[in-house]
């Protein structure tokens, strides 16, 4: 559990630097961007691979409390809808323009609906330290008015919605050989 704590620490810590504006301006002043953003680069792989090697190696047991059969039910819609949500995160549509930090709201509907889903330990502490995550990040990002102005394309919008959907079909079907659970009845 050791691991997974630590890479928790490690990408989410990362992640959180823009909320820490003066910490995140004095090591961007010190470093320069190229070096920034490799420093970000780099402990963010690092976390991410400390993460899923933390997960796999620890124990399923004890579990907290039952799943939830609603997060059950619910997970296949949440999750083409949070893939959705991922896709428009860097694109110029009209959903990333409507809700602002579309990526945030996509991890966070990701994280919420498995935590529930689980109640594992493990599957607490990742899904809800994302879900603590999203949290502090949507409120920093919406008092420091982090969204960029553009001009939204119309095709984009689609593109989102078709990639998403695609995606979480995809790693539906493949649910069970990319994380040992299948997530559908039609999994393979």
């Amino acid at each position: 559990m050791e691991v997974l704590v630590l890479g928790l620490v490690l990408f989410l810590g990362i992640h959180l630097l823009p909320v820490l504006t003066g910490v995140r301006e004095a090591l961007y002043a010190r470093l320069g961007e190229k070096a920034y953003k490799g420093m970000f680069s780099i402990i963010s792989a690092l976390g991410l691979v400390l993460i899923v090697v933390g997960y796999w190696r620890a124990p399923s047991e004890p579990r907290l409390f039952s799943p939830f059969p609603a997060a059950i039910l619910a997970a296949p819609l949440v999750m083409i809808v949070s893939f959705v949500l991922l896709a428009s995160a860097n694109m110029r549509n009209r959903i990333r323009r409507a809700l602002r930090h579309p990526m945030l709201i996509g991890v966070g509907l990701w994280a919420g609906v498995h935590l529930l889903a689980n109640g594992e330990t493990k599957a607490t502490l990742l899904f809800g330290a994302f879900l603590a995550y999203v949290v502090i990040d949507l409120v920093s990002a919406t008092q420091r008015h982090a969204v960029k102005n553009f001009t939204p394309v119309g095709r984009q919008d689609a593109i989102a919605v078709g990639a998403g959907v695609v995606l979480a079909l995809l790693v539906m079907a493949f649910h069970r050989y990319l994380f040992g659970v299948p997530a559908v009845h039609w999994s393979l």
